[in-house]
């Protein structure tokens, strides 16, 4: 029921609008009070109600709906981001009002998802999770965008990503490499591996990789990539003696650098690459970690940083920077290349190192 009531100095109408939403405002006079309410009444009367905010009847549903309609060929959207949507809308409900959508019920959702098992029967990354929040709040920010709603429920509190693990650094030593080359059964996954390691190229990059993009210039040119920008990876000799015997065994018959006996581009390569590993006798690697050991490679060899980043496609430095303590490692074996040269000037205690290193090794 509509009211007035008094708040110290002020006077405060108190109502329900149209869609069931209490609304409360002061006036500094009762008479304009009166006024506003008795209006407002007689506009929800005649079905004349003008205050009535667009999240106030905008559903969750018709939010999702719309940024499909934007964002349904976004290579994201048809590869993860219309799953995160079922999982919106199964625990929100397709036909929730936006405005019933409130700061903690989100961080709800994110705590219910940090819970939630995977397909494999286990808890969710913290990655994996972040990544879905992301994509709910890129939702609702493209909602306010579009004066669906008035503001981004995210906005009301701190952010509800959580702090990611990201210093796993696993790359394979020579010895691991020569094993795991002779590990591979079918030429496919043996070149693809191959093709990673010699250009440090995304998963789904090297997997859609086309003949056209090959040039002759020495160069590969990728257009799509996860920042969304063009790079070119030039192609060393070992790289381009493969490619050379992959056009001939295939005889172009595919579009498609890597393709199946159809033609077709392989989706994936987990199952015959991982087998590969257990042949190899190699633990605790994965596919990705195949570009961080052509980076640890690269840098190890004297690549300088800087072209590095440019290859892998870094948006900063500070990504690339990891790998500097591998070429940190290698300066100080280069330095003991130096060991002797002062020597007519260090006398005895060059010989009591060199004694030292001897006992050491005696010892051993």
């Amino acid at each position: 029921m509509a009211k007035i009531r008094r708040r110290g100095n002020s006077y405060q109408i108190d109502y329900f609008d149209p869609n069931g939403k209490r609304v409360r405002e002061s006036f500094s006079k009762k008479k304009d009070a009166e006024a506003q309410l008795g209006k407002r009444i007689s506009l929800i009367a005649e079905g004349r109600y003008l205050d009535v905010k667009k999240d106030y009847i905008t559903t969750l549903g018709e939010l999702l709906s719309k940024y499909g309609e934007n964002y349904q060929n976004q290579s994201s959207f048809r590869s993860w981001k219309k799953f995160c949507f079922v999982n919106f809308k199964n625990y929100f409900g397709e036909d929730t009002r936006l405005v019933n959508i409130r700061y903690v019920d989100l961080e709800t959702y994110r705590n219910h998802l940090r819970q939630k098992l995977n397909q494999h029967g286990k808890i969710r990354a913290t990655a994996s999770v972040n990544r879905e929040i992301s994509c709910f709040h890129h939702v609702f920010t493209k909602g306010v965008e579009w004066d669906l709603l008035e503001r981004n429920p995210f906005d009301k509190g701190k952010s509800l990503l959580m702090k990611e693990n990201n210093k796993r650094f696993r790359y394979l030593d020579q010895d691991e490499i020569d094993k795991l080359l002779k590990s591979f059964i079918n030429d496919y996954t043996k070149n693809i591996t191959v093709t990673v390691l010699n250009t440090g190229m995304r998963r789904q990059e090297v997997l859609g990789l086309k003949w056209e993009q090959i040039r002759k210039d020495g160069f590969i040119y990728l257009d799509k990539t996860k920042t969304n920008e063009q790079r070119q990876i030039p192609i060393n000799d070992d790289l381009a003696n493969l490619f050379t015997n992959i056009r001939q065994t295939n005889q172009l018959k595919s579009e498609y650098v890597f393709c199946n006996d159809k033609g077709k581009p392989f989706i994936d390569i987990k199952t015959s690459f991982k087998a590969s590993l257990r042949r190899a006798g190699i633990e605790n690697f994965r596919f990705h970690d195949l570009r961080h050991t052509f980076a640890s490679h690269f840098v190890m060899r004297k690549g300088s940083l800087k072209d590095l980043q440019e290859i892998l496609g870094h948006k900063t430095l500070t990504m690339t920077i990891r790998y500097a303590h591998l070429s940190q490692e290698h300066k100080k074996k280069a330095v003991n290349l130096l060991n002797g040269l002062t020597a007519s000037a260090t006398g005895n205690c060059h010989k009591t190192v060199t004694s030292l290193n001897v006992t050491k090794t005696a010892n051993v």
